[in-house]
């Protein structure tokens, strides 16, 4: 776009900006009328960059903070051990360059007026924490991480970045970066740690970073995501989610170990497996013969799992996405993921081929209305509000490709980092579902609702998983119903153990014994009532004696 037309545009926008909402809206009515597509225009710089709107995704997070200002769950952390001379001066420039380029790394959130409203600072505040650490095992180093990633932040004051960054051993460190979900997500999150690299790079090498200058941040488009929303897309895209997911919204109700508590939690945990090799390649094999792709097959397969748990045949998952389709949003840190409701119909008379088909069609139409922000469609569907469940879905599954963990040492020569795991502590749903495509196969993760689950169940429900896919493979058309779910060992208890249940007894004494011995400890005592009569033991024993 020239220079002159991006000023005209950004002149028009900063004129719509200032009209009210319904003047707005008649606006963006008669545009449509005369054919333009507010979603075919750029997005463009605001001139105002204080007391902005939020957008969709943040004002529910702000919601949800202020419900829980002491809550962890939506704590966004990253842990690498780097190994190698560490320059600590780079390192720290390199944080305060990503603070400069990215407005959402110092701001935080006021309410103005009744609302809430973006406070960007012209300069940010680092939250860089260096420690010592040099005797601790493995174990008390991810204790101390996990202890890190849990803390609160304050979204008022900021800042909503904190590094930590441990000393563990010589020239052996752990660095730890954690966000607030309200300005991050994991695509953010890994763009956050390529541009860091970058920056450190370029100031060991005295040479500057070469990223390319953003054209907008992420304040520009939460106002743009409105204005297009206003201009008839919400209308457009909410019509097929209220008619894909109707008025009823039940619960998903998983057997647990425990009964749900009035108010959920976010306390959690995580079960990891990795999916043989070769059944993973199988599986990709039969999705690419289907017309399908992996995502749309393993979701098939959960909602077949959760089907056979539950028993229920309506079954709806959480799965998120990028929601970055406009290119100006590729290289922006910022909260664009987005969340949607996949329903699905399991059939005990149906084939696995037909719950995948039916999964496919289901995902490409999402596709082509993803864009409703997840606020917007609880809003309009006005589900039973419930502290102790998330609304429209309790179960989330996710899907992503990595293409492994190689290059980052590569890019830092004399440092190599290696990304770390560690015991999660929280979680938003019931169960969640995450798998990850990488070059060697599938690692999946479920993560679980310690309020509601016992790891001796999560483990159980990951082979019942894996048998569902094995049976997949083995016989696709069979019916689903008469697909066997328990493992081997399950089916022999099942139909053996827990029906062993005979008893020995001894032989004597005989109940007739017993009785005389009754009769001699108790003889006044009543024995038989019948009508107005009652006879004691004694009299009972005569009687009985007398007919023998």
């Amino acid at each position: 776009m020239l220079k002159q037309e991006s000023s005209q545009v950004q002149a028009l926008v900063a004129r719509i900006q200032g009209l009210d909402h319904e003047r707005r809206k008649a606006l963006f009515r008669l545009l449509a009328q005369k054919g333009v597509n507010l979603a075919r225009l750029p997005i463009v710089p605001l001139t105002e960059r204080d007391g902005l709107p939020l957008s969709y995704a943040q004002q529910r997070q702000w919601f949800l903070w202020q419900l829980e200002p002491q809550s962890a769950a939506y704590n966004m952390p990253t842990a690498l051990r780097l190994k190698g001379q560490l320059d600590l001066q780079a390192l720290r420039s390199s944080f305060e360059a990503l603070v400069a380029r990215h407005e959402p790394l110092r701001t935080t959130f006021v309410v103005q007026q009744g609302q809430p409203r973006q406070h960007i600072h012209a300069q940010g505040q680092i939250a860089f924490v260096r420690e010592a650490l040099p005797d601790a095992d493995e174990a008390q180093l991810r204790a101390v991480i996990g202890e890190e990633v849990q803390r609160p932040f304050d979204l008022e004051h900021g800042p909503l970045l904190r590094v930590k960054l441990w000393e563990v051993g010589q020239a052996e460190h752990v660095l730890v970066l954690t966000q607030h979900h309200i300005v991050s997500d994991g695509w953010s999150m890994q763009l956050m740690v390529e541009e860091l690299i970058a920056h450190y790079q370029a100031y060991c090498q005295g040479r500057d970073a070469g990223l390319a200058p953003l054209a907008i941040q992420y304040a520009d488009y939460a106002a743009w995501q409105r204005q297009w929303m206003e201009a008839g897309e919400r209308d457009r895209q909410l019509a097929y989610w209220t008619g894909q997911l109707g008025g009823e919204q039940p619960l998903l109700e998983l057997p647990a170990d425990r009964s749900r508590p009035a108010l959920r939690s976010a306390n959690g945990a995580r079960f990891t497996l990795a999916l043989d090799s070769a059944l993973f390649a199988s599986l990709k094999q039969l999705a690419q013969r289907e017309g399908c792709s992996p995502f749309m097959l393993l979701l098939a397969s959960f909602q077949w799992l959760l089907q056979r748990y539950c028993g229920q045949s309506d079954i709806r998952v959480g799965v998120p996405t990028a929601n970055r389709n406009r290119a100006e949003t590729e290289r922006l840190l910022g909260f664009f993921v987005n969340t949607q409701v996949l329903r699905g119909y399991v059939d005990n008379d149906a084939s696995f081929i037909d719950l995948l088909q039916q999964a496919r069609d289901v995902a490409l139409a999402a596709q082509a209305h993803q864009d409703l922000p997840f606020e917007q469609l609880v809003d309009a569907l006005q589900p039973e509000r419930n502290l102790s469940h998330s609304p429209l879905f309790q179960v989330m599954f996710n899907y992503q490709v990595s293409a492994g963990e190689t290059g980052l040492a590569a890019v830092l020569p004399g440092l190599s980092v290696e990304p770390m795991q560690w015991a999660m502590a929280t979680t938003q749903f019931d169960l969640s579902l995450d798998c990850t495509e990488h070059p060697g196969g599938l690692s999946a993760s479920l993560i679980y609702s310690t309020d509601l689950f016992d790891a001796a169940r999560i483990e159980r429900m990951a082979a019942h998983w894996q048998n569902l896919l094995a049976a997949a493979i083995q016989a696709p058309h069979a019916r689903l119903g008469d697909v066997p779910m328990l493992t081997a060992s399950e089916h022999q208890r099942a139909i053996s153990g827990w029906n062993q249940t005979g008893r020995k007894y001894p032989g004597t004494p005989y109940v007739h014994q017993l009785f005389e011995q009754q009769a001699a400890r108790q003889p006044q005592a009543p024995a038989l009532t019948f009508a107005e009569r009652t006879l004691s033991y004694a009299e009972l024993n005569v009687e009985a004696n007398r007919l023998a």
